[in-house]
């Protein structure tokens, strides 16, 4: 892995003498919301992109559903219930199959990692810097709706960056 230390605020050095926060986004399901809504996402979004005015990337991990364990507990369920939620439950398990079959059974996972390079006799700076960018992030896109959480265990950012960074030079 390409960096030297994981801090216990979760604050990654790089070997290349920046560092790097990971940031795990929460998102909301846009097309529920009403037009109105919309467009105030639209905006506050629109409002973060112009704030936010530093070094940072956006990560989406894709990763492909089975819902056949999900649809195999809805059929067990469905014995206790009455002929009218077994016909809501049918035309439910119709659905999600075929969302199975046609591969439109994904999860997402959304990160932001914001980069900081250090110059000498700086590094007690960084640490402020970046916090002040995690709260930059986290009061505009919580305005979208989205909770923002920090990633700080040791194991769930290696999880992460090797994910980023070795499985998506697989495809």
């Amino acid at each position: 892995m390409p960096f030297d230390e994981i801090f216990e605020n979760g604050i990654i050095k790089l070997k290349n003498n920046e560092y790097i926060k990971i940031i795990k986004i929460e998102p909301i399901n846009y097309s529920l919301k009403s037009n109105f809504e919309k467009e105030a996402i639209l905006n506050s979004f629109k409002n973060f992109l112009r704030i936010c005015q530093f070094d940072m990337q956006i990560i989406i991990k894709s990763k492909k559903e089975d819902l056949f364990q999900h649809i195999n507990s809805i059929k067990k369920n469905q014995e206790k219930e009455n002929i009218k939620i077994n016909k809501i439950i049918n035309d439910y398990i119709k659905n999600i199959e075929k969302l199975n079959s046609e591969n439109k059974s994904d999860s997402k996972q959304f990160y932001i990692v914001i980069k900081q390079t250090v110059e000498k006799n700086t590094e007690n700076i960084y640490i402020e810097q970046i916090n002040d960018n995690i709260n930059k992030i986290r009061d505009n896109l919580s305005k979208c709706g989205n909770k923002v959480t920090s990633i700080n265990s040791k194991d769930e950012i290696e999880k992460i960056l090797y994910n980023y960074l070795y499985l998506r030079n697989e495809k």
